[in-house]
């Protein structure tokens, strides 16, 4: 009878702390489930990258498990808690505080810029952590919160990058913008006009379009008019793409630049023969530039049976980099892994993770890439 009671007072006693701070659940005596959450649109045009960035934090978890984690001498079970935002501020928002109210100890996420900043909010309210694996808006880790961090180059790199090589490689003279309105693509668009004009080139126009956009005939028609040596487009894959096929239908020769939304390998079948035409950049190294990219990359294929898309290693450090704040701070609560953190000096598949004060990288690098038959070919890259 006593060994029974103290095993029910040990779960109340867990119970009463997972009510009252953002923590954990008991699944035996021995064994503390702990809840990571992870937030990016898994429905809509970009589920495919969001499932992506799921996979990568997944994968870790499965092997952080399957190896047997110990924090503060107790055994630990991660549980990935993903929640799909659907790519819409809205509902990242509902998403943030549903992982808040999960008690999830971090949270990896969100994917987009226009869904990370609204969300940073709620989790900076709960002393909860944000790492994410690729939003690019300066203005996600400006905003004062000491929870928010992110594991690629930002905007303000990303653009001048962009425009540098329309520059001096493509020699352009004068650039047409389109962007859809977003916090990430109209961002990136404005730090490369930004650059663009620093550096003499002449923006014949810019363009706003939405998210949801597939038919930019009227705009590529009064484009193709203004007859620019390149475009430049802020959005995603899945308007990228047509955006691209129908600049070529329209017979425009100008290039067209986009960043890491539209650098991806769906872009290819989305553009189709047009692709050839694209140059984007991804706010981090290429895959084949991380000394364990290859290592990862075989892994990730065997257990999800489909290749990476973009940023699945970055999501899959990520993880790691919140277990090495557990072990480092020898706690699973959310304010002492929030604590260590901002410590992190972490080599994984990306390289070398340090943060500065804002929770940006200390080092990072813009990788360029062209199409070639419809696969992603590396052009350049720029160390930032």
């Amino acid at each position: 009878m006593r060994h029974s009671f103290n095993k029910r007072a040990q779960f109340t006693v867990a119970a009463v702390l997972c009510v009252t701070s953002p923590c954990v659940a008991l699944a035996a005596p021995d064994n503390i489930v702990v809840k990571i959450g992870h937030a990016a649109p898994l429905t809509g045009g970009s589920a495919h990258l969001g499932k992506d960035d799921e996979n990568g934090a997944r994968l870790a978890i499965e092997e952080i498990n399957a190896a047997g984690l110990t924090i503060g001498g107790k055994n630990v079970t991660l549980q990935l808690e993903s929640e799909d935002d659907a790519g819409d501020p809205r509902q990242a928002t509902q998403v943030a505080q549903k992982l808040v109210d999960d008690k999830a100890v971090a949270v990896i996420g969100h994917l987009n810029s226009g869904t990370s900043i609204p969300a940073s909010r709620i989790y900076n309210d709960a002393g909860i952590v944000e790492i994410s694996p690729s939003a690019t808006n300066p203005t996600y880790t400006k905003q004062g919160f000491k929870t928010t961090y992110r594991l690629v180059a930002t905007d303000a790199q990303q653009g001048p990058a962009l425009a540098d090589y329309a520059s001096k490689v493509l020699k352009a003279r004068t650039v047409a913008i389109i962007d859809d309105s977003t916090a990430y693509g109209q961002g990136l668009a404005n730090e490369f006009e930004k650059r663009a004009k620093a550096a003499g080139l002449t923006v014949v126009s810019h363009d706003a379009t939405t998210d949801k956009s597939i038919d930019f005939r009227g705009i590529l028609t009064k484009i193709k008019g203004e007859r620019p040596d390149v475009i430049m487009y802020g959005g995603m894959d899945s308007t990228g793409g047509p955006l691209a096929k129908q600049a070529t239908q329209l017979a425009i020769p100008a290039k067209v630049l986009a960043g890491d939304g539209v650098c991806t390998p769906k872009v290819a079948e989305l553009a189709g023969a047009a692709s050839k035409n694209i140059i984007c950049s991804i706010a981090g190294l290429p895959l084949e530039r991380m000394e364990r990219g290859k290592d990862f990359e075989k892994r990730y294929v065997a257990r999800f049976n489909k290749p990476i898309e973009v940023y699945a290693p970055f999501t899959y450090d990520a993880v790691y980099i919140i277990v090495d704040a557990m072990k480092r701070s020898g706690s699973i609560q959310a304010k002492d892994i929030l604590e260590a953190v901002a410590s992190t000096s972490y080599t994984g598949v990306i390289g070398t993770t340090r943060f500065d004060a804002q929770g940006d990288l200390k080092q990072s690098a813009i990788s360029l890439y062209q199409y070639v038959d419809g696969k992603q070919r590396l052009l350049d890259v720029v160390k930032m």
